[in-house]
């Protein structure tokens, strides 16, 4: 299997693969919020990010804190541009 990518987009198709879950344990996910997705046209869209929220919110923690360091960092040094 290969890695989650937080900014990549998948189908739900592609989510149950990665989470090794049934078609209609997608849609309970998807129906009771566990997962949040985009809705377009009939089907839906997973950012890889909400796959790592609900693997491991710890992963998905730090990787979010470190994200918004380098934000800040790079608002800080771009200010006076």
């Amino acid at each position: 299997m290969s890695e989650i990518r937080p900014n990549e987009v998948y189908t739900t198709e592609e989510a149950q693969i990665i989470l090794k879950v049934s078609n209609s344990t997608m849609k309970r996910l998807l129906k009771q919020g566990l997962i949040r997705a985009n809705k377009i046209g009939k089907q839906y869209r997973i950012l890889g990010h909400e796959l790592l929220r609900l693997l491991s919110p710890v992963v998905d923690e730090k990787a979010t804190s470190l994200y918004q360091k380098v934000k800040l960092k790079t608002i800080e040094k771009t200010r006076n541009w």
